[in-house]
């Protein structure tokens, strides 16, 4: 084993060996703390789970205020899409005078920024958003060369988060939201914001469609929180193992099927507010990732020796919670026993997680080491038949939540991309080539294959009473 220490592995200026912030005490001087058991080590609070318990930083200091004004000036200006049917003149001079503008920054020292991991955060959105900007209002016939005053700072940043240089679930989710009105606060702090008092800060489209979309994730993750509870509860009691913690853990598998039936609710509530073709259209191709490009173009890192490779878009897959419970049952199906999955499914799925912010990764790793899983902890008690009846309800529970999800995609993406289809058929030989290729999620993979086979992998898992 080796033994370099963190400071020997990590950068000298990386957040990660700055003094850390305690709640009560204030900054702590000393070692990294590398506590294992600690839900702060993962940036999981028990408030709001994987999103952080106070709204994220909503601008950077002055010193990166360019990049900030930058990014105001393509919202507020409503730059369009390249590939928008109609796109005027006007429409395609105000995009090329913003590109120039940002072609013409500085390139901005960083060396302050890698103080604080909120600053490293609202740079990386910050930064993703204009370059997703720059790219996709570029003509698709244009090569993409992201300009040094974007790609130098943005490589480093994702750096030293340990994160891809592109959009990621994270940018549009988990650290781009505040609340609607204040909250209520208590003598433990603020409360954990209502589901209705959320609303985003930066959008591509300016519509409430692409707002409600980012929220129907959000509010996810806030409902969930509770499931990362019983997890936690269900471990204490796998170590005890006896009556009580039997009758317990089927509680606790029953509660936690009642809570993913609620997550598919809110996930499917996405149809009040997001109209599928003005998602299809106007603000699904904002986040596409460098393998998702319609023009199949390479993207070029101006400044970089390195040029990045994990440039895939923002994905419901990247969200740390359904891998949690994935991992939690035994369904991970990076890992799991009975059957499995393909090993280009499981390579998607391993994939998944290069995109979520470090901590949750390590929540994820921690949470498989777990030395005494539920499964195998119900394949041992099977004569329980209570206890099986429990855990079968909460697999149950994953696997109509997954159905919820290709019912969302067949609505958002597989009936406009037909719809679409039909109409470049009628336009006859000389219609763009993009809207006839198989189906990608912005993350970059075969969509329907993909989701159709993790969630007949997760229906598969359920216990057959008669098994030995």
């Amino acid at each position: 084993m080796s033994n370099q220490q963190p400071a020997d592995i990590l950068p000298p200026d990386h957040f990660l060996l700055q003094p850390r912030q305690d709640f009560v005490l204030g900054v702590q001087e000393g070692h990294i703390d590398t506590s294992t058991l600690a839900a702060h080590d993962f940036d999981v609070d028990t408030r709001t789970g994987f999103m952080p318990p106070d709204p994220p930083l909503s601008r950077l200091p002055a010193q990166w205020e360019l990049w900030e004004t930058a990014l105001d000036a393509a919202m507020q200006e409503k730059l369009q899409l390249a590939v928008k049917l109609g796109l005027t003149a006007e429409e395609k001079n105000s995009s090329e005078s913003w590109r120039e503008h940002v072609r013409q920054l500085p390139v901005l020292p960083m060396s302050e920024l890698t103080h604080s991991e909120l600053l490293l955060r609202r740079a990386h959105h910050v930064l993703t958003f204009i370059m997703h900007f720059y790219i996709y209002t570029l003509p698709l016939s244009s090569s993409v060369f992201i300009p040094e005053p974007i790609s130098v700072p943005l490589v480093a940043i994702s750096s030293h988060l340990q994160l891809p240089p592109v959009v990621t679930y994270s940018d549009n989710v988990l650290y781009n939201w505040d609340t609607i009105h204040p909250r209520a606060q208590n003598e433990l702090g603020f409360e954990a914001p209502a589901l209705d008092n959320l609303r985003s800060r930066d959008l591509f489209s300016g519509t409430i469609d692409e707002q409600e979309f980012y929220l129907a994730s959000a509010r996810i993750e806030l409902r969930g929180v509770e499931v990362l509870e019983l997890m936690r509860a269900t471990m204490d009691e796998l170590f005890v193992g006896d009556e009580i913690a039997i009758r317990r853990i089927t509680a606790y598998l029953h509660k936690l099927a009642s809570i993913v039936h609620d997550l598919e609710t809110i996930l499917l509530d996405v149809r009040k507010g997001c109209d599928p073709d003005t998602f299809y259209h106007s603000i699904r191709p904002w986040f596409r990732g460098a393998d998702s490009d319609p023009a199949h173009r390479k993207w070029v890192f101006e400044g970089v020796k390195k040029q990045p490779i994990h440039l895939s878009g923002p994905s419901a897959g990247q969200s740390a919670l359904i891998h949690a419970l994935d991992v939690f049952l035994g369904l991970d199906n990076c890992n799991v026993v009975e059957g499995g999955v393909t090993p280009d499914q499981r390579t998607l799925l391993r994939r998944m997680q290069i995109y979520m912010p470090r901590h949750h990764r390590n929540f994820l790793r921690h949470l498989s080491t777990n030395p005494r899983p539920v499964r195998t902890f119900v394949m041992q008690m099977k004569p329980d038949v209570e206890l099986l009846d429990a855990y079968n309800s909460a697999v149950q529970s994953v696997k109509e939540f997954r159905d919820a999800h290709i019912k969302i995609v067949a609505i958002y993406i597989i009936g406009p991309a037909a719809r679409e289809r039909m109409e470049l058929e009628h336009a006859g030989p000389q219609a763009p080539e993009a809207g006839k290729q198989v189906l990608k999620g912005t993350g970059g993979t075969d969509l329907v294959r993909f989701l159709k086979g993790i969630r007949d992998k997760t229906a598969e898992a359920v216990i057959e009473p008669t098994l030995q």
